[in-house]
């Protein structure tokens, strides 16, 4: 298979990358600099612009794409980039795939768990309407702008990601220094729901949808379990105590309206993955905290 991968040197696009390569397909990433390899395919997409004809043959196209919301407070002007780096790039590629009749038939759209708000104890599979947080509606924007692939009968895909679990990087990036160090506890009242999935079942999944006749949101969520329980999941594989509890108005001073991605209570469900078929690795919250207690360690060497 030929796939061209967009945010290939992220969290989760350089291990996506190198799965693909493993397996024997030809990959292909954009980069937003003149290209360097025969292996890179330029595009600007704040000025809308792609190489096209480098599209065509691909079979796939997957975009990881997106400024992470995580990193810096959530001001008036971060919030307007971290939607505009993800419709304009979204955007961009639907209309190029809508305009050609030989490029790639399948379009894989990164997306969030956010999708839904904070939604209690409901159990939240995709066919659930969206909720009514800032990234619920980044989500509605997000998807939307894939409209004219999926209009010309491109199999579009919108991988709503959880909490990835991994040994650096992703949502997880600072809080496994605090678990390490035995400063971790539970997140506000920790009964909140925390969908997650590991790294090697996100890479998986996305790698299974490739070839899957699936299309419309779907949900990368290997379990969803309460905030306490996955902090404490975590300390355990690293041997520490969670035993200091993070109060919720101190995390909405913190974060403000990225704290309603910690505090919020989202038990979604992976029923279109299990459906079409998809087994995770790790696929319960002591055997993925141990997976990225191991990882965390061989990484640190």
């Amino acid at each position: 298979m030929r796939v061209v991968v967009a945010g290939a040197s992220g969290f989760i696009g350089s291990p996506l990358v190198a799965a693909l390569r493993a397996r024997g397909d030809e990959v292909a990433v954009l980069v937003r600099r003149p290209p360097r390899a025969a292996h890179e395919i330029a595009w600007e997409p704040d000025a809308g612009r792609i190489d096209a004809d480098a599209l065509r043959g691909v079979d796939a196209v997957v975009c990881l794409s997106g400024v992470n919301p995580g990193s810096r407070p959530l001001t008036a002007a971060r919030k307007r980039l971290v939607l505009s780096s993800r419709v304009r790039t979204a955007s961009l590629l639907a209309a190029t795939l809508a305009g050609m009749h030989d490029g790639p038939r399948a379009l894989l759209q990164a997306s969030g768990i956010g999708a839904y708000g904070d939604r209690g104890d409901d159990v939240l599979d995709e066919h659930e309407p969206l909720g009514s947080t800032f990234f619920a509606g980044v989500v509605r924007d997000w998807e939307a702008a894939s409209g004219p692939a999926v209009d010309a009968g491109v199999r579009v895909v919108h991988l709503r990601t959880s909490l990835v679990l991994g040994p650096g990087g992703g949502a997880l990036g600072r809080l496994l220094p605090i678990l390490r160090l035995g400063l971790g506890g539970r997140l506000g009242s920790g009964r909140q729901f925390w969908p997650w999935i590991t790294l090697p079942d996100e890479v998986a999944a996305i790698v299974h949808l490739l070839g899957a006749d699936v299309g419309g949101p779907v949900n990368l969520v290997t379990h969803a379990d309460r905030n306490a329980d996955v902090v404490g999941a975590l300390a355990r594989a690293f041997h520490r105590p969670a035993v200091v509890p993070v109060p919720a108005w101190a995390i909405r001073t913190a974060l403000g309206d990225f704290s309603s991605e910690v505090l919020g209570s989202v038990r979604a469900v992976p029923t279109k993955l299990e459906e079409s078929g998809f087994r995770p690795l790790h696929g319960d919250l002591d055997t993925a905290a141990t997976w990225v207690a191991a990882a965390r360690a061989a990484q640190q060497g």
